[in-house]
């Protein structure tokens, strides 16, 4: 070979070589700032996450506070309305029974006005106007307590029943069936349901 052909070799091959440096060089950059922006990337992808999971944590708590306070509500709202339902029946009961020492005072007076009636005789002039009127008193008292809620309790005939009737006497009787309410001392009271005396009877044995 000739000096210039060594030349020219010589010259193509440092071309190449300061092409391959600089593609080197180029490839190199390109991969640092390619690691950056995909480090960085990695970096905003985790805090995003670490913000999801916080607000779903702040979520479920505020989702547990709410559901406490429905329960809360919840509970109050149903003590009021049992408060309620008790002072209403509590009311009820007072108005039904209020009643109760006052009728029970009243109801000497009904036995002596039915006595004077069972011991008048009708039979004379003289008596029975006064018998008329101790008539009329006697109903027109047992009306007006009547609309208060006391009712009589009158059994003669009827089963003995304990909770209304107080047994004086048990007697043997041929006309009458065991357990039976044969005659009635005294006439027993109830005030809308309650026994406020019971009625003195004799009971078939």
């Amino acid at each position: 070979m000739s000096n210039e052909e060594n030349k020219i070799q010589e010259e193509e091959l440092q071309q190449e070589q300061a092409v391959e440096v600089e593609a080197e060089a180029v490839g190199t950059d390109a991969d640092i700032d390619w690691n950056e922006e995909a480090a960085q990337e990695g970096e905003v992808v985790d805090e995003q996450e670490d913000k999801i999971a916080q607000l779903e944590a702040a979520l479920l708590a505020s989702e547990d506070r709410v559901k406490e306070q429905q329960e809360s509500v919840l509970r109050a709202k149903a003590d009021v309305e049992n408060m309620r339902r008790r002072t209403e029946q509590e009311i009820d009961k007072a108005r039904k029974y209020a009643l109760n020492r006052f009728a029970e005072e009243l109801l000497p007076i009904v036995d002596n006005l039915e006595r004077a009636i069972q011991a008048a005789d009708a039979e004379n002039e003289v008596v029975k106007p006064l018998l008329e009127g101790v008539e009329l008193t006697h109903k027109t008292f047992v009306d007006t307590i009547a609309k208060f809620g006391v009712k009589e309790i009158n059994p003669e005939g009827e089963t003995f029943n304990p909770e209304f009737h107080q047994a004086m006497s048990i007697q043997e009787s041929p006309d009458h069936e065991p357990n039976t309410v044969m005659f009635v001392m005294q006439k027993g009271y109830e005030l809308n349901g309650r026994v406020i005396r019971p009625a003195m009877v004799m009971v078939s044995k």
